[in-house]
């Protein structure tokens, strides 16, 4: 089982650097776009704070959203806000997952989060850093894949590979930064597609960030995957 607790002070530490650094913007730059296609800077943030009430959602048992328009619609609704609403909004909401999260519970309950998926409770505030962090690099405000946690960027890379392994779209392939390595893809006796690369690289490639034109493949091409 995930160590929660470990977690959640992940995330605590991950937004205080998130929030020092939007307080350093303005309007007009929230208002600017960012690094997701159609998105502003003030949509990547109304998102963090709506996912943050989501998370507190499935912690207490409810739906995570009502539904896909309703998550749409809040974060139309609340990006165009000035800089200062974002930032009470993003301490604001926070708050309210540390409380949630903090409440003594079954941690190794499985919860449902969107669209079907379920998950141990205990992954929740690993998801909830992933949030915090990507979502920090989106905003294009200085703040880069290399300067993510060494932890973060190595857990996070496991767990992409995880996701995409066994999917028969992705050839049988490993992946190492030149000191771990992980396996991802389906299963099966092709020779595997080796890919290599920096961590931030691998990351950025997984996580849909970068288009892999940093790495190195041997075996192959470098795999197509599949939308997160």
């Amino acid at each position: 089982m995930m160590d929660h607790a470990h977690d959640l002070l992940c995330v605590q530490d991950a937004t205080e650097r998130l929030l020092t650094a939007v307080a350093k913007l303005d309007d007009a730059s929230v208002a600017t776009s960012s690094r997701l296609p159609g998105w502003s800077r003030g949509h990547v943030l109304a998102h963090l704070s709506r996912n943050a009430d989501a998370l507190v959602n499935v912690l207490a048992g409810r739906p995570m959203y009502i539904d896909a328009a309703a998550r749409d619609a809040d974060i139309e609704r609340d990006a165009p806000r000035p800089l200062e609403a974002h930032l009470t909004d993003l301490r604001e909401s926070a708050a309210r997952f540390q409380e949630a999260a903090g409440v003594p519970g079954d941690w190794s309950r499985t919860v449902e989060l969107r669209n079907g998926v379920t998950d141990s409770a205990s992954r929740l505030p690993f998801r909830r850093w992933v949030e915090v962090e990507l979502h920090h690099v989106d905003l294009g405000i200085g703040y880069e894949l290399e300067d993510l946690p060494e932890e973060f960027t190595e857990r996070e890379t496991g767990f992409l590979a995880d996701r995409f392994a066994g999917h028969p779209d992705v050839p049988p392939t490993r992946l190492t930064d030149g000191t771990r390595a992980w396996r991802t893809g389906r299963p099966g006796d092709a020779p595997e597609t080796a890919v290599t690369g920096a961590p931030a690289d691998l990351l950025g490639w997984l996580a849909g960030r970068r288009d892999g034109a940093a790495l190195t493949v041997s075996g192959g091409t470098l795999p197509a995957l599949p939308p997160l």
